[in-house]
C-alpha cells in the first residue's frame, strides 16, 4: 500500500482516547487499529512486531550496526474534541477557492476561514465530510512511518536499524506514561505527529492541569437568605479573578495561557478543570501561583475549604534535553532539504509524546506530517505534503 491508501484504512478505525477512563489504553478500540498495525507490520516482514498488555506496538527494521539506532514514534488515538467514528474521507483535486464537504448539510472549508488552503493549490486533500474529524493526527504520521519502513524492507539501501513506537492515549497526555524506553533501544527518536511541511519542533509548553471544586450550601430558596451558599456563583467568582488576556484566544508563539477547559455544577458542589501552558519555567510556575492565589482569596473570603485547588503537572518543555544533541535537528533539517521541503523551527504551543521521552532520556524532537486544522471538523491532509513526509523519512534513516 501506498501511504495514501494506508492513512485511508487507518481513519476508518475510530481510536478516540478518553481521558475520564483509568484504564490503559484508555479505550478498547484503540487496540483494534493496533492490532491491524502489527498484522501489516508482520506481513511486510518486521518479525518482532507485537502490542503490549497496554496497547503498545513495537517493531524493528535491522540495519546497518555501524549506524545510529534511529526512532520513529506515533500514536494510535484521535482527539476525544469532535468525533472519529464513520469518518467519511474523500480526496479533492484543489485548485483554489472553497470545498464543500457535504452538500447535504451545507458545510464548507472555507479559504477565508482557513488561510493555510492557499499553500496547496494544485494539490489533492483528503477532507471529511465535515461531521467528523479526520484523524491525520496522528493517522497520518502512522501511515507515514509504515510506507517509510516497508520501503527499507523492500530496497538494498544502507540504512539505519529502525525502531517503531505507536503509543496509546497521546491525546489525553498519557502517551508515554508505559512506553519502554529501556527495551525500545533506540539511540534517539523522532514524533511524527506534527503540522504543516517542514515544521521540525524541539520545544514545547510546560503542562499541568487544575481541577477546582467548589462546596456551597443548598437550601429551599423560599428561605436561603443569608443561608444558601451556591457553588456556582463561587465558581464564576474564581473565573474572574484570573487574568484575562492570559488565555488561549489571546495568545500566540511563545504565550502561555490558563485554559477553562470544561465546568460541571449545581448549588452544592461545582467543578472547574483548566490546561495551564507556558514555554518559559518561571512564567509557567506564576500561572500555577496566581491560580493558586485566587483560590486562598476565596477561602479567606468565605471560609477554609470552601475551594479545592488540585494542580498536577503533565510534561515539561523538552528544549534543555535536545540542546545538547542538535545534530539530531540538522539531522532532519537534511532530510527535509533533501525532500524538497523547507526547514522551519517552529514552538510547539502543545505537548508531543517526545516532551516526556526526552525527559526519560530518549531526545525525541518532533517532525512534520503534512496535516491542517487537527482535532475538529475542517481538518484536511495534502496527499503530496505526506508523499514528501515519508521520503524525509527514509531521508533520515539512510544519511
Amino acid at each position: 500500500m501506498n501511504v495514501t491508501e494506508r492513512f485511508l484504512k487507518y481513519v476508518s478505525f475510530d481510536t478516540a482516547s478518553d481521558e475520564f477512563s483509568p484504564t490503559c489504553p484508555s479505550t478498547d478500540k484503540q487496540k483494534l487499529l493496533g492490532a491491524e498495525l502489527v498484522a501489516q507490520m508482520q506481513e511486510m516482514g518486521i518479525a518482532d512486531a507485537k502490542m503490549d498488555d497496554n496497547g503498545y506496538i513495537y517493531g524493528t527494521v535491522p540495519g546497518d550496526p555501524k549506524l545510529p539506532t534511529i526512532g520513529l514514534i506515533a500514536h494510535m488515538d484521535t482527539s476525544p474534541d469532535a468525533s472519529g467514528a464513520n469518518v467519511k474521507a474523500k480526496i479533492v483535486a484543489y485548485n483554489g477557492g472553497d470545498v464543500c464537504l457535504n452538500e447535504e448539510k451545507d458545510i464548507w472549508l472555507r479559504e477565508a476561514d482557513y488561510p493555510s488552503l492557499k499553500n496547496h493549490h494544485g494539490k489533492h486533500l483528503i477532507v471529511t465530510d465535515g461531521t467528523t474529524l479526520l484523524g491525520a493526527d496522528d493517522k497520518a504520521g502512522i501511515a507515514e512511518i509504515m510506507t517509510a519502513a516497508e520501503f527499507l524492507l523492500k530496497t538494498k539501501m544502507n540504512h539505519a536499524t529502525l525502531k517503531i513506537g505507536f503509543t496509546p492515549d497521546e491525546e489525553i497526555g498519557r502517551g508515554a506514561d508505559l512506553f519502554d524506553v529501556k527495551g525500545f533501544h533506540a539511540d534517539f527518536a523522532y514524533t511524527a505527529d506534527g503540522g504543516s511541511i517542514g515544521e521540525i519542533e524541539y520545544e514545547n509548553f510546560n503542562a499541568a492541569g487544575a481541577t477546582v471544586v467548589f462546596h456551597g450550601l443548598n437550601i429551599h430558596p423560599g428561605s436561603a437568605k443569608d443561608k444558601m451558599v451556591n457553588s456556582q456563583y463561587l465558581a464564576m467568582e474564581y473565573q474572574s479573578l484570573l487574568p484575562v488576556h492570559q488565555r488561549p484566544e489571546c495568545t500566540e508563539g511563545y504565550e502561555g495561557f490558563i485554559h477553562l477547559t470544561d465546568m460541571k455544577g449545581e448549588v452544592e458542589q461545582s467543578e472547574l478543570r483548566y490546561i495551564i501552558r507556558d514555554h518559559d519555567m518561571k512564567k509557567f510556575q506564576a500561572k500555577k501561583e496566581v491560580m493558586t492565589a485566587a483560590a486562598d482569596f476565596m477561602n479567606a473570603k468565605y471560609g477554609a475549604g470552601t475551594v479545592e485547588l488540585t494542580i498536577r503537572d503533565s510534561y515539561f518543555n523538552m528544549r534543555q534535553h535536545i540542546e545538547p544533541c542538535m545534530h539530531i535537528v540538522d539531522r532532519a533539517k537534511k532530510a527535509m532539504t533533501d525532500a524538497g521541503m523547507n526547514p522551519r523551527e517552529v514552538p510547539i504551543r502543545g505537548g508531543t509524546d517526545g516532551a516526556r521521552l526526552s525527559y526519560e532520556g530518549l531526545p525525541c524532537p518532533n517532525l512534520c506530517t503534512g496535516g491542517e486544522n487537527y482535532h475538529g471538523r475542517f481538518e484536511y491532509i495534502p496527499v503530496e505534503d505526506m508523499e514528501k513526509c515519508v521520503q524525509m523519512l527514509i531521508n533520515i534513516l539512510t544519511q
